[in-house]
């Protein structure tokens, strides 16, 4: 989920909307690969007041059994919040390192989808395409982080790289190794610097078929009577409203007075 508009705290989109993340944790509607949403959360918001660089909170607890977020969900507020509940892959650690978002100087970023048979196609072709620096940066081992590592290595390679050229080129460069490796894969990515949002509905199958992989479900909506002034995107919505289907292999942009730009590949 992600939150771009007029400052409010975390509880309206964490615990308020009636098929809100914590719901989605334990009966998600849309969810492809899966029953649960358990293996951990994260949030990520900014401090609309300050320029500073911004601040998550992340646990390995499923949403639900977090005792401290609720509270904590009342005291912040923000006009730029990303969220994420995880469903683990099987075999992959449930530890606080593999728990999104993730966070390079300005920016965070979630990441909902998956490579197929990761650690045996794209881990090595990722890494060898990663400056030192993003290499040792990488903390976890979720195909996630390392989508992330590949993007955030754009941008510190191009300072002057704008977030939808950046999240174009990595998707771009994630098609073009699956297709080497002949597998799989879904993008459905959020990312921000706390201005504004870019997010894709993307998948591939990396070898030309008739029937195309499907990519995860996301929405997005604006200036609901909720939520005046502002746009959330989310992989299912929150509450009974107008929200729009993002097109599948599309990059959307919501930009700082709020304006929305779609671009389908």
């Amino acid at each position: 989920m992600g939150y771009l508009g007029l400052p409010i705290s975390l509880d309206r989109l964490l615990y308020k909307p009636d098929h809100s993340l914590v719901v989605q944790s334990y009966q998600p509607r849309q969810m492809t690969s899966g029953l649960l949403n358990a293996d951990g959360f994260g949030v990520g918001w900014y401090r609309p007041e300050r320029d500073v660089l911004p601040f998550t909170y992340r646990n390995t607890l499923p949403i639900w059994n977090d005792v401290n977020l609720s509270d904590l969900s009342r005291y912040v507020e923000s006009n730029c919040v990303l969220a994420s509940v995880r469903s683990a892959t099987a075999g992959q650690a449930v530890d606080l390192s593999n728990c999104q978002p993730y966070k390079y100087d300005r920016f965070l970023g979630i990441h909902n989808g998956f490579i197929e048979n990761f650690r045996q196609t794209l881990y090595r072709p990722i890494r060898d395409r990663l400056t030192d620096s993003f290499y040792q940066a990488i903390q976890g081992s979720t195909d996630s982080e390392h989508i992330f590592a590949l993007l955030f290595n754009e941008l510190h390679l191009a300072p002057d790289l704008s977030l939808e050229k950046a999240l174009y080129k990595t998707l771009i460069l994630l098609t073009d190794m699956a297709q080497v490796y002949g597998v799989g894969f879904a993008a459905n990515l959020i990312v921000t610097d706390g201005a504004r949002l870019v997010a894709s509905r993307f998948a591939s199958r990396g070898k030309a078929t008739s029937s195309p992989q499907p990519a995860p479900s996301l929405y997005w909506l604006q200036d609901d009577p909720h939520y005046p002034e502002a746009t959330l995107i989310a992989s299912e919505p929150l509450f009974l409203g107008n929200w729009v289907s993002c097109p599948e292999r599309s990059v959307l942009t919501i930009g700082e007075d709020l304006d929305i730009q779609i671009h389908q590949f």
